[in-house]
């Protein structure tokens, strides 16, 4: 009995010493900088910092804001038919918007988890309905965002080319599939690269944006308020032609 548990010990001495002995090695990865494992922190590897705080800062506000501003107020105003529906449209979203920042911000400081809407659901109703969510994520709603988003960049950097005509379909298509395969070899070949194209978009978006926000002041400076004078004329009353137009505004408040 006393063999046997002298045996367990030094096998269990053995274990231990190995585990030291892989703590303290250093961990390479594969083409890249070298990382090595805390001896104190339970074996989590440290990653080197490529991030700043201007790039948190501009990933963050490039998410808030988007592309979705640039798209979407057109089919407000087309779905509405009107300056002040549009208007009320918008006012109406934003509050609903910020509702759900709300809701958002409460689930953040009680399940204090990484996984967003994945470790929310997961919390509240279980794996299968979580396991969903992320799938549909990644195959529907990402997928789909991008698409427009890139349909939607191609369309605007053609229009140009053709200023008495449509553009071509198959010109736009082309554009915007270069445009994603551009952006996905960006994204995968080096963080560093990704960060600057994010922090040169984010600064393009707001600086349109501003002329945007300019421009509009200064025509109403100019007394150019011929659309405020009746704003509900031909105000859309279908009620499916209102829901397209809530979409299109959700759709820019969501980022």
């Amino acid at each position: 009995m006393a063999d046997i548990n002298g045996k367990d010990s030094h096998e269990m001495a053995a274990r231990e010493k190995l585990l030291e002995a892989q703590k303290d090695k250093e961990v390479r990865k594969p083409n890249g900088p070298e990382v090595t494992v805390e001896q104190e922190g339970g074996g989590e590897v440290r990653l080197e910092q490529k991030l700043g705080l201007m790039n948190g800062v501009t990933v963050i506000v490039g998410c808030i804001i988007g592309s979705g501003i640039f798209v979407s107020p057109r089919g407000v105003l087309i779905h509405t038919g009107s300056p002040g529906m549009a208007l009320l449209i918008w006012t109406l979203c934003g509050v609903y918007s910020m509702i759900g920042a709300y809701c958002y911000a409460e689930l953040g400081t009680a399940i204090v988890r990484s996984g967003a809407d994945y470790a929310y659901i997961f919390e509240a109703f279980g794996p299968f309905l979580a396991f969903l969510r992320l799938w549909v994520e990644c195959i529907i709603v990402r997928p789909c965002t991008t698409a427009i988003v890139a349909l939607t960049f191609a369309r605007y950097i053609i229009e140009p080319l053709f200023p008495t005509c449509d553009q071509p379909d198959i010109a736009v298509t082309c554009l915007a599939a270069v445009c994603i395969l551009l952006l996905t070899f960006v994204n995968c070949a080096d963080v560093t690269w990704a960060t600057r194209v994010q922090d040169l978009f984010t600064y393009a978006k707001l600086i349109a944006l501003a002329i945007i926000i300019l421009t509009g002041i200064v025509q109403l400076g100019r007394g150019e308020v011929e659309y405020f004078k009746d704003p509900f004329a031909n105000t859309e009353t279908n009620i499916g032609e209102i829901s397209l137009a809530f979409y299109s505004g959700l759709f820019a408040y969501n980022g």
